[in-house]
């Protein structure tokens, strides 16, 4: 087939991806609410400054990843929010764990949180960090987040959205500790 007629093929051919309408995904509106939220929790509570966040994985199946990566893209663009994630746990002002705590993973996030300067904000992002999801009670599994180190703020589901990720941190922030 030539160049030609498989550009042409392209062009003309039929679509092959779902309608926007049909995404689950969170529209925009959800997400500017969201971190407009987030934005004055921020602003009243740190004086506006940004706060870092550290991702931690203790054994999850990546879905509640993919979220969180989303949320450093282009379209979700959390950084206009006043967060941004960090390589260092030393920098971080937040770990957000995903994942039930697994076995080969429970040393190293102990030394993760140990390694964060305190305070330091501990989120459990998803149901399997919440309450150890499906996998709660195996034999390869500590068990949630909060049976390893202390967790200021659960965000469940399976996995959360970016919207909803960020409206529990919201929520979260607001609360008195």
């Amino acid at each position: 087939m030539s160049f030609v007629r498989l550009f042409q093929t392209l062009l003309t051919g039929p679509r092959v991806t779902e309608p926007a309408a049909l995404s689950p995904a969170a529209t925009t509106d959800d997400v500017g609410a969201a971190g407009a939220e987030l934005r004055a929790v921020l602003a009243n509570l740190y004086d506006g400054r940004s706060l870092r966040i550290r991702a931690v994985d203790a054994g999850s199946t990546n879905a509640e990843e993919l979220e969180l990566l989303a949320l450093g893209n282009a379209y979700y663009d959390f950084e206009r929010f006043g967060l941004s994630f960090v390589a260092s746990p030393r920098h971080a002002d937040i770990l957000m764990v995903t994942g039930p705590v697994v076995r080969n993973l429970e040393a190293a996030l102990r030394t993760t949180y140990d390694a964060a300067p305190h305070p330091c904000l501990v989120v459990a992002v998803g149901d399997g960090a919440c309450n150890g999801g499906i996998w709660r009670g195996s034999y390869a599994v500590v068990g949630a987040v909060d049976q390893v180190i202390p967790v200021h703020i659960r965000i469940p589901g399976d996995p959360p959205s970016p919207a909803e990720i960020l409206q529990g941190l919201a929520a979260g922030l607001r609360r008195p500790r």
